[in-house]
């Protein structure tokens, strides 16, 4: 087991990553299933990326922003899990303090990127089920890939000050930090000044885009379930609410653990610190895992698409 140096450090050329304190003899065992989320996480996403661009049929708004899901799935899942396998079964603790805030940016920037995605495919549900006939018109490529750029510049601009409010703390408690990664508010308590400005400005962020995003998806769900129990038949309900099924599951597989994560951490001070850091690991883990396999199993279109590509191979 690595003996983490507790010296000062006014500018730490690197940081050190604990880990999961407390379970550090567990390591090697945990990395395991995490090892095996990232690999269901890698593979089903990119057949979902491979499929979305093969299949002419599934060239339509809904699975365009389900690419640009999958792709930002990918990104968070590898900004996280190559570093935290190498630290579990190699010791490989080591991170640079420019690396530490590249990884802290990418982790921030596209869960809020994933968030504005959420909206725009609760849109994309709303203007199918509430204004279908105009669906493709409204929905033009151009319009999808404008809200799909506005979503990506969102996560980015609103994260871009978090490594730079980190970068001119000095930091002369410790060098280590008691996580799986370089997480914002773990590496800023390290810095021996008022930090209480990064504090706020997390707090405002998370606020603004988690706010602003659950009232824009609850808004258009209200309006897609009164256009829903308008319609003249409970089959008719039934299928049509089915085509927003997995979308419900996704948001619900992404704010749930995030929501926890944060409640855990910002509020609750007798929750054992491997249990805010295990939370907070779900949270970058289990959406990019769950994502492609509820897509998968859900959506027609995708499902027959992935079952003619196993039967061309098999033949």
């Amino acid at each position: 087991m690595i003996d983490f140096n507790y010296t000062a450090f006014t500018n730490p050329s690197t940081f050190f990553l604990m880990g999961i304190p407390g379970l550090e003899y567990l390591h090697i065992w945990i990395a395991i299933p995490f090892c095996s989320m990232y690999i269901v996480a890698l593979m089903g996403n990119i057949l979902i990326l491979f499929i979305i661009k093969t299949e002419t049929v599934l060239h339509e708004p809904m699975f365009y922003f389900l690419s640009m899901l999958a792709i930002t799935d990918l990104i968070l899942s590898t900004s996280t899990l190559p570093k935290m396998l190498g630290m579990f079964w190699f010791h490989y603790h080591e991170i640079g303090f420019h690396a530490c805030l590249t990884q802290m940016f990418f982790i921030h920037a596209f869960s809020g990127v994933e968030s504005g995605l959420l909206v725009a495919m609760a849109l994309d549900r709303y203007v199918a089920i509430c204004n279908p006939l105009r669906h493709t018109s409204i929905l033009t490529n151009t319009v999808v890939a404008r809200v799909g750029i506005v979503a990506f510049l969102r996560g980015l601009v609103l994260m871009t000050p978090h490594p730079f409010l980190v970068r001119r703390w000095p930091y002369c408690q410790s060098n280590v930090v008691p996580h799986t990664y370089c997480e914002h508010m773990a590496v800023v308590k390290l810095a021996c000044a008022d930090i209480s400005i990064n504090s706020l400005y997390s707090l405002a962020v998370i606020v603004l885009i988690v706010g602003t995003d659950v009232t824009c998806i609850s808004l258009s769900y209200v309006q897609i379930l009164r256009t829903v129990f308008n319609l003249p038949s409970n089959d008719a309900r039934l299928k049509t609410l089915s085509t927003c099924g997995s979308h419900v599951c996704v948001i619900l597989t992404f704010y749930i653990p995030a929501l926890f994560s944060f409640l855990t951490h910002r509020f609750s001070k007798h929750i054992p610190r491997h249990t805010h850091i295990l939370l907070a690991n779900m949270y970058l883990l289990v959406p990019p895992m769950l994502n492609p396999i509820i897509y998968g199993v859900r959506t027609r279109q995708i499902r027959e698409c992935v079952q003619q590509l196993f039967m061309t191979k098999i033949s």
